[in-house]
């Protein structure tokens, strides 16, 4: 809890300082006003940060992470459906609350319900932390008055997505590993291996093959400037990584994903189980249509999707269907056409939605834990490319020393 300075008046008019806890000025300032002073001057402490802390901020690396949401909602439908009133429930999370940043959020939204506003307000004020479909589905939770409805679904919607991210991790942790430690090996055989060779023929004045002659070349290049080459990469890697933080990197990059073999199919159908998923909750919750479309345009986390999402809403407010404006984008299967015109026909969309997702979840998750699979061929091709480019440049020489003996 922050501590400020004040300076004030006692109930005699003498002047009386200190410092005190509290969540803003303004509450001090009531503290103080209870206890009989008339405050003057009220100055939050400045309490500098540790080097370290300021500069995983600065990285977004204190963020919460998706299973502390998750955490959080579990508890706040635990303490909304007891009873609990949120100024409460939310000063109570914020002392036990496992993400410091989380906890000084809980906080901040605190001061601003005691200043009058709603929650879904004082969450918005946290983007990075709460994105729009959380902010809005507690919005329409407060405005029906079953807020701990709206927590019950938020904390369903994070669990789900949580599961398929484990799910991959699980999948593409061997993969990694084994192009981890190719990539290692092959660094031993440039840097070492191959070096020894090249002494080796050029001791008897032979005209070496060209891969042999390529493979020498590059490390010998990489020999005299692996300095070089480290800094490129890491350039590279943070040149790559500032430029997808962009509007127009973030969308190329979405839009390679959902075209690369294999991973893009799993990608799509991921996306869209989410849209479903997410305008389902959103409609059902009572948020209108274009505002719905709106929110989960911001919740798909994938710009190319988003961008027809967006499309799809600019063609309902031209007087389109929502169906007709589905089939106008490019990012819908038929399976998702063809519920939404059954859901638009029956007055049941959320409904239909449920079931795409339920669909494209369990085929999400068949495909996920058989990603290994999928993968392993690839796998296989590379490695063996690898070491038969390496094997035919290291041989090559060998057999024609061989003949050349024999002579």
């Amino acid at each position: 809890m922050p501590n400020f300075r004040y300076k004030a008046r006692d109930a005699q008019g003498r002047p009386v300082s200190g410092s005190i806890d509290g969540l803003s000025s303004d509450a001090v300032a009531r503290q103080l006003g209870s206890g009989g002073m008339v405050p003057l001057e009220i100055v939050e402490t400045a309490k500098g940060e540790p080097i370290g802390e300021q500069f995983m901020a600065s990285l977004g690396f204190n963020l919460p992470s998706r299973v502390d949401l998750i955490l959080f909602t579990r508890q706040m439908y635990a303490l909304a459906r007891a009873g609990v009133p949120i100024t409460q429930a939310l000063r109570r999370l914020s002392t036990t609350s496992r993400n410091a940043t989380l906890g000084k959020a809980l906080l901040s939204m605190l001061e601003e319900l005691e200043a009058g506003r709603d929650m879904a307000t004082a969450m918005s004020r946290h983007p990075k932390i709460f994105g729009p479909l959380l902010t809005a589905i507690v919005r329409v939770g407060e405005e029906s008055g079953r807020i701990d409805e709206a927590f019950l679904r938020l904390n369903q919607h994070l669990e789900r997505e949580q599961k398929v991210v484990e799910q991959v991790k699980t999948a593409v942790r061997y993969p990694v590993i084994v192009l981890v430690f190719v990539a290692l090996a092959v660094f031993v055989i440039m840097a070492f291996v191959i070096p020894e060779f090249a002494k080796l023929y050029g001791s008897f004045n032979v005209e070496l093959p060209l891969p042999t002659r390529i493979i020498i070349g590059t490390s010998n290049f990489f020999a005299a400037w692996w300095w070089l080459v480290l800094g490129g990469m890491a350039g590279a890697s943070w040149w790559l990584r500032r430029y997808v933080q962009t509007d127009e990197g973030r969308l190329r990059w979405h839009g390679l994903l959902l075209k690369m073999p294999i991973i893009g199919n799993i990608v799509l159908r991921a996306t869209l189980a989410r849209f479903a998923r997410a305008f389902a909750m959103a409609t059902r919750s009572g948020v209108p249509v274009l505002q719905a479309l709106a929110v989960v345009s911001l919740a798909v986390e994938n710009d190319v999707i988003a961008k027809q999402l967006l499309g799809m809403r600019s063609a309902i407010e031209r007087g389109e269907s929502l169906t007709r404006a589905a089939a106008m984008q490019q990012c819908f299967t038929p399976l998702v056409l063809q519920m939404l015109t059954v859901g638009e026909e029956t007055g049941q969309i959320d409904e239909m939605l449920v079931e795409v997702a339920d669909f494209y979840e369990r085929e999400v998750d068949y495909d996920v834990r058989n990603l290994n699979d999928l993968l392993q061929p690839i796998l296989t091709v590379v490695v063996a490319g690898i070491v038969f480019i390496l094997a035919l440049g290291v041989l090559l020489p060998m057999w024609d020393l061989v003949k050349l003996a024999r002579q």
